[in-house]
């Protein structure tokens, strides 16, 4: 198992999302995965690994485990704002949002706000 694979894993399951979703959003073919933890396949493409890379919000050195996301400065901060970003982890945690979380990643914080707004409206009205 090549450390690209764990890395990948270890995005994804942070992000909650599959490896086939993460293939699919990236614009890979959905078996890369597969093909990366059985030793099939032991890179990406360096198109591939830029677009996987940026979905995630690291450097291609990072995937390829080159450096730890301590050495990234500013690594994992969504459009420069520490405060979203802390309100993006929050939100990741609640199970509820895991499906929508991948979606906010370019949002601003006010539209996050509507977001949640709107889905907890939601789940309150269903709930009665």
């Amino acid at each position: 198992m090549s450390e690209l694979y764990k890395r990948l894993a270890e995005l994804c399951e942070s992000r909650g999302i599959t490896g086939y979703r993460m293939c699919k959003e990236c614009k890979l073919s959905t078996s890369t995965m597969t093909d990366l933890k059985s030793g099939r396949k032991k890179t990406l493409n360096a198109e591939s690994a830029s677009r996987v890379a940026e979905y995630f919000g690291v450097s291609v050195p990072y995937l390829y485990g080159q450096e730890t996301k301590k050495d990234q400065p500013g690594e994992g901060l969504v459009n420069d704002d520490p405060e979203l970003t802390e309100y993006l982890q929050e939100l990741q945690q609640r199970p509820e949002m895991k499906m929508l979380f991948h979606t906010f990643k370019s949002a601003t914080k006010e539209q996050i706000e509507a977001i949640v707004t709107a889905w907890e409206a939601r789940n309150n009205i269903k709930g009665e």
